[in-house]
């Protein structure tokens, strides 16, 4: 039967990440090369929860011309923070969220984002995708960053068989090789941006097909 497990692992993400370099990098990791700052990775992702990639480019763009800083940020209305993150969705809650974000970083960690995962976890709105994905990317230390496209492309690969990302995190955390944790998110964003869609996959182009058994999928091309 056909499944991707530790004995065809390397083989499977080889295979993933060769055929995902044509296409340009995932947002957040694009915007931390622009800035190497740490607190562009946080808030870019915070604004990225249940948003399309094209907005929160955009969003993310236009809140750090507007506010470099995260002391510029912290000075800016609660209405106009609404207005500037308001194509990313649910930007009532975002807005909050970015502003006390900022606010706790700047008392509590005198402007500087932790780079503990720990600590990550204790800041309010900050959740175990967020803060692995700013630990990997900011702080390049070990964390596995699971969203939707890793926790749905190892299910249908059936490499883990688990409820919920945090549930693959988990999962991952005791089955993948430590090697493969920092870059796993990366290349499995952009493989499932292009080719493991959720919805109609092109199994057809899948450079991985003959190791996956498709569980889950109803319809591809």
């Amino acid at each position: 039967m056909k499944r991707v497990n530790n004995g065809n692992i390397g083989k499977v993400l080889a295979a993933v990440k060769k055929n995902v370099e044509k296409y340009d990098e995932p947002v957040l990791e694009r915007f931390h090369h622009k800035t190497h700052d740490p607190y562009w990775v946080l808030i870019p992702c915070i604004l990225s929860l249940r948003a399309k990639d094209e907005a929160t480019s955009v969003v993310s763009e236009e809140l750090y011309r507007r506010a470099p800083t995260p002391e510029e940020v912290a000075k800016i209305p609660l209405k106009e923070m609404e207005k500037i993150v308001y194509k990313t969705g649910f930007y009532h809650v975002k807005a909050k969220n970015v502003i006390n974000i900022t606010k706790l970083i700047l008392e509590k960690y005198k402007g500087k984002v932790p780079s503990s995962l720990d600590e990550l976890l204790t800041i309010p709105g900050v959740g175990r995708k967020t803060a692995n994905l700013v630990v990997t990317v900011a702080f390049n230390k070990p964390g596995i960053c699971v969203d939707t496209h890793v926790h749905k492309i190892c299910n249908r690969w059936g490499y883990v068989s688990t409820k919920n990302p945090d549930a693959t995190e988990l999962k991952l955390r005791e089955i993948l090789p430590l090697k493969y944790w920092m870059k796993i998110n990366y290349w499995l964003v952009l493989f499932g941006q292009n080719i493991c869609l959720s919805v109609s996959p092109l199994c057809s182009k899948c450079p991985v097909e003959k190791y996956c058994p498709k569980i889950g999928v109803t319809r591809s091309r």
